[in-house]
């Protein structure tokens, strides 16, 4: 655990430069907009340790899978969002002297990145080995009001020396992917193109024959005058750059400003891609910085106004959770469809920026109610889209008649996963994807999506569950054998209590849905029928498999058993670990692992979490109080469901333990992975565990139900959601809660089983003792 961030409300801040810390702030200080991100790399030269990263949403490299032991039904690659052409670069050398904080001696070292207006700014001061002292302050940001601009400030300050300035911004695309299987680089070149202060650049990836190309517009000023200086033109192996040379003087300032734009033949076609990346920039450069930055802390101000969390009484927890909503809104905005939430978001190149199951089960219900309504349908429909490719992956593992296999790790809705025991086994990704569906019309009510998109989807993920169980004459009970359950830590098991209990649950809710259409949109339900060929006694088998099958408990302990043989396992708690055995899967052997009774995530709690209004309490409890002390929690999505499910047995002291946990996992690096990429989906996680889980915010029977309490350091907490096209401002205390509701939508919500209408335009408050 690194402690090394100072804590300040709405900025991330690192005072002090330390080379070994240098990559896990490239993660945590990058920068995105749902577009296009990147990691907080330098402008300048950098010898040093950095993992370089500048990503372009959608725009993907097929790269060839690699295993010892190929398996009938492995996916040929391994999909990976390529690292592209960076557009930071600014050389900057004084005489021949080039400014290199690996090199130079640093003081007053400073980053910043402003979460409330959305850009990263950074300062020092570098002393050369010739004596020569420098001032720097660069400020950069993506704009997410046009998410195809970016802009860098950078401002030179000599303070003890006169020199020849030689400053080349550049954009070089000859870069690779550090996970790259087989070394490759990924990219070709296409065209180039610099005329006077602008640059242009275009590649194209190797297979799928994307085309991208960054451009960039600049200008240099000293002491705020604009400077008419003549660049040399520089043009190497997919690189372009202007370099300009300048006599400077001791505490004259010198700015450039560069002004970039990078554009995709996913949005615009190839043959006119340079002439529009020109006009971008021609429109954007004509802007100016300034303007630009304007607009980014505007649209930034807008979505603060509905998703900020308020916490009074704790500073370090009001950053934390700024961190994770402002990295979130970074990641995706839900404006394409085509596009989704990587695990790592656009912050490094671990998981392939791809989409896992992390999107339906922890990001969309922090979209339903932080964002516009389509944000979240976009989430579904990214998969309805994809449904042909899931039941071709279905197809290659056997499955026939329709059943669909939606991929554990996919670009474009083929499976590229390529370990055994999570392509073929976790096959439980297919029921969090049919619980977002649910998800999302219990929480919106947009039952127009069931006929729409939902129904096809849930149709297809039934008919795999119908084909993936067998009738056990053992048990007289259908049974689900060989899979791998959220705790990958074990392997290959057989009835996986969670996978089971989902994949009954999906059966149910398939069918139910089948009789909403029946009843309000007959219609287009035969239509929807006769185009799935759906028969009838796929309902009788749906029922029969529901109404037989196995789920692994024991009576004694009155628990749901995680798998068949749980309980044959050494059983040792965590607590007894000593703490140079952990993380267990960083020093223990994969073996000892499968051996064990550890739990690497929530397993059965998940599913828990997922039903939870299936069980009482004394049922969550005896789970949770049996599972919890054997988890690990060596999954970033761990916490937050142990969060919430504590904060429901009002155990509020692990409750906020485990916020705590997920909250700052990345900026504490708690996991020694932040250097790798932010863990974007688990930040959603965050979210839940605050508004789920203190807040015991639910949705049930159309309405939105409370059970808060307010966590001990903290005075009060508040936020902001949406709901069905209200607007609540809610507000928790010590004495009661306060609910505005800002729209003229009337509501009723519950608060501890009682129920309070909030008309519109409202505000209404709430004291604990009016609660019976």
């Amino acid at each position: 655990m690194k402690n090394y961030i100072k804590a300040e409300e709405w900025n991330i801040i690192e005072e002090g430069f330390d080379p070994h810390l240098n990559k896990i702030s490239e993660s945590i200080f990058s920068l995105g907009n749902g577009r296009m991100g990147q990691r907080a790399n330098f402008e300048e030269t950098y010898s040093g340790e950095t993992l370089p990263g500048n990503y372009i949403a959608g725009v993907y490299y097929p790269d060839k899978t690699r295993v010892g032991w190929w398996k009938n039904g492995y996916p040929e690659y391994f999909a990976k969002v390529l690292n592209a052409a960076n557009w930071i670069g600014i050389e900057v050398k004084f005489d021949d002297e080039i400014l290199d904080l690996a090199t130079a001696e640093v003081s007053e070292f400073s980053r910043i990145l402003n979460m409330g207006e959305g850009y990263l700014e950074r300062s020092f001061i570098a002393k050369l080995k010739s004596g020569k002292k420098v001032k720097i302050m660069a400020t950069r940001f993506c704009s997410i009001a046009d998410d195809e601009i970016a802009a860098i400030r950078y401002q030179i300050l000599p303070l003890n020396f006169s020199a020849k300035l030689h400053i080349m911004p550049f954009i070089d695309g000859d870069v690779k992917n550090q996970d790259s299987n087989y070394d490759e680089k990924f990219w070709e070149f296409v065209n180039d193109d610099i005329v006077e202060h602008e640059a242009y650049l275009t590649l194209r990836t190797k297979k799928t024959n994307f085309e991208v190309c960054t451009g960039s517009a600049v200008s240099i000023h000293c002491n705020g005058k604009l400077l008419q200086v003549k660049p040399q033109e520089i043009r190497r192996e997919k690189f372009v750059g202007q370099l300009f040379q300048i006599d400077i003087q001791a505490n004259e300032e010198i700015t450039l400003i560069k002004i970039v734009a990078n554009l995709s033949s996913q949005n615009h076609p190839k043959t006119t891609l340079l002439s529009q990346t020109k006009s971008t920039i021609a429109n954007a450069f004509k802007k100016g910085f300034s303007t630009l930055l304007n607009e980014q802390k505007q649209e930034w101000a807008k979505k603060w106004e509905h998703s900020d969390i308020i916490i009074e009484g704790d500073v370090s927890a009001q950053q934390a959770i700024r961190f994770n909503i402002y990295q979130l809104f970074q990641t995706y905005t839900g404006k394409d469809d085509r596009l989704n939430i990587g695990p790592k978001g656009f912050t490094g190149e671990k998981y392939g920026g791809s989409t896992y199951w992390d999107t339906e089960a922890y990001c969309v219900p922090f979209y339903l109610a932080t964002a516009p309504q389509e944000v979240s349908k976009n989430l579904l429909i990214y998969r309805y889209k994809q449904l042909d490719k899931a039941i071709e992956n279905a197809h290659k593992l056997g499955f026939k008649d329709g059943a669909a296999l939606f991929p554990m790790v996919t670009m474009n809705g083929e499976e590229c996963h390529n370990e055994w025991e999570i392509t073929f086994e976790e096959i439980h990704r297919n029921g969090a994807i049919a619980f977002a569906i649910y998800n999302y019309v219990r929480y919106t009510g947009d039952t127009d999506y069931l006929g729409d998109y939902g129904l096809e989807v849930l149709v297809a993920i039934a008919r795999f569950w119908k084909q993936r169980v067998n009738w056990s004459n053992e048990k007289q009970k259908y049974v689900m054998l060989g899979v791998t359950g959220p705790n990958e830590y074990e392997n290959n098991v057989n009835n996986n209590w969670y996978t089971n209990i989902l994949a009954t649950w999906c059966l149910k809710y398939t069918a139910k849905v089948i009789e909403i259409l029946r009843t309000n949109e007959q219609k287009k339900l035969n239509s929807l029928l006769a185009k799935l060929n759906f028969k009838a006694h796929e309902l009788v088998d749906w029922a029969a498999i529901v109404d037989k099958m196995y789920y692994p408990t024991d009576e004694e302990k009155g628990i749901f058993l995680q798998q068949d043989g749980y309980l044959d396992k050494e059983q040792i708690l965590v607590k007894d670990l000593s703490p140079s055995e952990r993380p267990i899967n960083q020093k223990w052997s994969w073996d000892r692992i499968l051996r064990s009774c550890f739990i690497k995530q929530a397993d059965v709690l998940q599913g828990l979490y997922f039903f939870e209004e299936d069980y009482d309490l004394a049922t969550l409890k005896r789970n949770f109080d049996f599972y919890e002390p054997r988890t690990v929690h060596e999954s970033s999505l761990s916490p937050c469901v142990h969060s919430i499910l504590a904060a429901k047995l009002n155990d509020e002291v692990k409750a906020y333990e485990f916020y705590l946990r997920t909250a700052r996992l990345d900026l504490d690096d708690y996991n020694n992975d932040t250097e790798d990429g932010l863990h974007i989906t688990s930040m959603a996680g965050t979210w839940m565990s605050m508004i789920e889980g203190f807040a015991g915010m639910r949705v049930k029977n159309d309405r939105l139900v409370f059970n808060p309490f307010l966590p001990a350091k903290w005075k009060s907490f508040s936020f902001t959601i949406g709901f069905r096209g209200a607007v609540l401002k809610i507000k928790i205390t010590e004495a009661g809660m306060t609910i505005n509701n800002s729209t003229l939508i009337d509501l009723e919500i519950c608060l501890a089983n009682q129920n309070f209408k909030i008309t519109g335009n409202e505000e209404i408050e709430i004291k604990n003792t009016e609660l019976v």
